[in-house]
């Protein structure tokens, strides 16, 4: 039997494409197992599947002054010497890796037994984590035109996002009953991403009184984000973290704010939903939510407002004009150019275990 070890964590943006691929890859005849952090999201998510897992240790590199800077290198290399151990037991024939820093040792450790090595990177431009892994890679799948050309030729491949199939299955009256709403006014879906969004959180708040007067809204406020001073209003409900009915809650929605993680924004746009994004500031992140987001603003997939720009007011002005002009979203994003990423990427994957034997 083919064996495949998947790998990736830190946020469900790392976990999440990997889940998608999972039923493609047991179609195909795949044993899986999965090498994540001791105590990331993944895994739960994976263990969840009965997906054998795998913890390793990692530390995160950073571009700016930290005492962990100090520590996390030898996290890094503990893990490479437990990856080493386990790619050695597992014997796997191809190795998929979504990013975050725990692929890291898992892919250094695939070169030394040349295990080859297919890398997914959703971002506009590869994250540090990808940076330090591309060299040790067989193939680099990415989700953006403007990505192939920071990449080296022959191992870029222009694939888009593993898309969960269930969420494209989503029942909009299961949606609406799930939450108490009702049909008579559009629904918009707030997503923090799982971590949550406290500026976006806090303007929605501040707006509820305007924005229920036309509109119901399902918030997804991230851990530990749950405001019990709104928990009773009528056409509001809040959730820390929906997983099984998501697909649910986007097939009863309107419109769809979030943040402008790769991951996310293909979601919503294999959805055709009207969008407004939110990208982190550059501030607090490298900058790449931003790029994701000006890309679908400029195919016309999306509507965006800048992390600096957000007032009351402005949120306000952003909804009921993205609401007033949601067809032209939509004909946008029906008529572009989807790629059957789950297909596409086992494929390569089929290609690499196929050339490993």
């Amino acid at each position: 039997m083919k064996h495949i070890v998947l790998t990736g964590g830190g946020t469900a943006g790392h976990v999440t494409p990997n889940i998608a691929l999972i039923p493609k890859l047991q179609e195909a005849g795949y044993d899986i197992s999965y090498i994540g952090s001791l105590d990331g999201i993944e895994k739960k998510l994976i263990e969840e599947l009965g997906i054998p897992y795998y913890g390793i240790a990692s530390g995160k590199l950073r571009r700016y002054f930290d005492l962990k800077n100090f520590s996390d290198p030898f996290r890094v290399l503990k893990g490479y010497a437990q990856a080493k151990k386990l790619l050695k037991t597992l014997h796997p024939d191809v190795i998929f890796s979504k990013g975050g820093f725990v692929t890291v040792p898992v892919v250094l450790a695939a070169k030394k037994y040349k295990i080859p090595t297919i890398i997914h990177e959703s971002d506009m431009t590869p994250g540090l984590a990808n940076k330090l892994c591309i060299p040790s890679a067989t193939k680099v799948c990415c989700n953006f035109p403007e990505t192939v050309k920071n990449l080296p030729e022959q191992k870029a491949v222009l694939t888009g996002t593993p898309i969960r199939k269930e969420l494209l299955e989503g029942d909009s009256r299961k949606g609406l009953d799930f939450c108490g709403f009702t049909e008579s006014k559009p629904v918009i879906l707030i997503i923090g991403g799982s971590l949550g969004a406290a500026s976006v959180n806090e303007n929605i708040r501040k707006i509820l009184p305007d924005l229920l007067k036309n509109f119901q809204v399902i918030h997804l406020c991230g851990k530990g984000k749950i405001d019990e001073a709104y928990q009773n209003l009528e056409g509001y409900v809040q959730y820390e973290y929906i997983k099984k009915e998501l697909a649910d809650l986007f097939a009863a929605s309107d419109l769809v704010i979030s943040r402008a993680g790769a991951n996310a924004i293909c979601e919503i746009s294999a959805l055709h939903k009207p969008n407004l994004l939110i990208p982190l500031s550059a501030k607090a992140s490298r900058g790449d939510q931003i790029l994701n987001a000006r890309s679908f603003q400029k195919q016309g997939y999306s509507m965006v407002l800048e992390e600096e720009e957000i007032t009351s007011q402005s949120l306000l002005n952003a909804i009921h004009e993205l609401y007033a002009n949601r067809d032209s979203y939509v004909k946008a994003m029906e008529s572009s150019a989807h790629f059957d990423a789950i297909s596409k990427i086992v494929g390569l994957i089929e290609d690499c275990a196929s050339s490993s034997k």
